[in-house]
């Protein structure tokens, strides 16, 4: 099946209220410019000078979510134009994000990425650490930043039950921080789910999901 065909297909397979991000990592710009043609204009990058060259070059009503690890010395090149980014964890990162928000006169969204998976690879913060940064008077004092949910990604595995009650664990910090809202945190958002396990994510309470292959196929890891 074509791109456009693939995201008509998940399109219809998923509720409404579920937002899709089209994970367009090494994925050339006329890939991308056949799934906007198809009505897509939400795109995930996980490499900063790549997304930004893309930024670039495609129309400029593209939201563009940053997805991966993000290093602090990179948020300057896509503080001008990035709409959501997905692994905030840490403070010292979040400081940044609103220091060169602020340079752009900007709010930048953020989502707070929480470690719900057992392998050792994957980043993010404990709930204990996510609760004490949002009550923290230093968290609050930030102008230029809104967190506007969590994030979470599962262990890779054929584990469905270990993936289910990881999704679950992310769910439920969720519902605990829900409740607490300052003027730069106001949750909506639970990010979790990819190509393999968007299902059972939205079973879980998902409403914005992460989708690569199964929009554009398997990457190029080579280029």
């Amino acid at each position: 099946m074509s791109i456009a065909q693939n995201l008509q297909q998940i399109k219809s397979e998923i509720p409404e209220n579920v937002t899709l991000v089209a994970v367009s990592k090494t994925k050339p710009v006329e890939d991308i410019l056949e799934a906007y043609n198809a009505g897509q204009r939400i795109f995930g990058e996980n490499r900063v000078q790549e997304m930004t060259q893309k930024w670039q070059e495609l129309p400029k009503d593209i939201e563009w979510h940053m997805i991966g690890n993000l290093q602090r010395n990179n948020v300057k090149y896509m503080a001008e134009y990035v709409s959501l980014i997905h692994g905030v964890d840490s403070f010292k990162l979040l400081k940044e994000i609103n220091k060169q928000a602020e340079k752009h006169s900007r709010v930048i969204n953020c989502l707070l990425q929480i470690k719900i998976a057992q392998e050792n690879t994957k980043a993010g913060m404990t709930p204990e650490e996510a609760y004490q940064l949002l009550h923290s008077k230093e968290t609050a004092s930030l102008k230029n930043i809104n967190i506007t949910g969590l994030m979470g990604m599962a262990t890779f595995t054929d584990d469905q039950k270990q993936v289910d009650e990881e999704f679950k664990l992310l769910k439920s910090t969720f519902n605990k921080l829900k409740n607490y809202t300052t003027l730069n945190f106001n949750p909506t958002t639970i990010s979790m789910g990819m190509s393999g396990d968007y299902q059972l994510a939205i079973e879980n309470g998902s409403n914005m999901i992460r989708v690569g292959s199964s929009i554009f196929g398997s990457r190029n890891y080579n280029i």
